[in-house]
């Protein structure tokens, strides 16, 4: 999972610098009649669109990760017997990941919002005095989602080992009874 969620957080972070690098070389869209330079808003807003849904689908993964290994770790330690601890060390890891999860989600809807706001298409007054509120945070924001990518990323490789460990003692447990150890390491 891992180098999975290494993978798409880096996809997520780059399509992030892209569509804060064409918003940037659009500049301000307050008073352009240019109608090339219009639709590369029409493309930064779709772009910023796809980029908030890859954002929250890349973290909805690391969360998903956690419940459904949680989960496993759980009912693995009951039906062999496991020491508990197991089961306390896969909670504190969910714990440790879940904040920079939602906290990813939320600076993502947070620059969303900001190019909303800021947007002359949508035809509310005052758009522009939002330009620059979205600009630094929508740069502020992509750095603060990149830290939170990393901050799961350190748990969910704590985790993976926490996984090895159970089938250690799975396989342990096993072989203890008498039972096929293959087939434990294969699932």
């Amino acid at each position: 999972m891992e180098q999975v969620f290494s993978r798409v957080s880096l996809f997520a972070v780059a399509l992030l610098v892209a569509t804060a690098g064409l918003g940037l070389w659009l500049g301000d869209l307050h008073g352009q009649t240019d109608p090339r330079v219009l639709r590369w808003g029409t493309v930064h807003r779709l772009s910023g669109v796809l980029t908030a849904l890859t954002v929250v689908l890349v973290n909805s993964m690391g969360v998903t990760y956690f419940i459904g290994t949680g989960r496993w770790c759980r009912e693995v330690v009951e039906a062999y017997g496991l020491d508990g601890a197991f089961i306390e060390r896969s909670r504190r890891l969910k714990r440790s990941a879940f904040p920079y999860a939602l906290m990813g989600m939320l600076g993502v809807v947070a620059i969303v919002a900001l190019g909303g706001a800021a947007d002359p298409a949508s035809g509310r007054p005052g758009t522009e005095a939002w330009v620059t509120p979205h600009l630094l945070g929508g740069l502020g924001l992509t750095a603060g989602i990149a830290l939170c990518f990393l901050g799961q990323l350190t748990p969910i490789r704590a985790h993976s080992g926490l996984v090895d460990e159970v089938m250690a003692a799975v396989r342990q447990a096993r072989a203890a009874r008498g039972l096929d150890t293959e087939v434990a390491a294969a699932q």
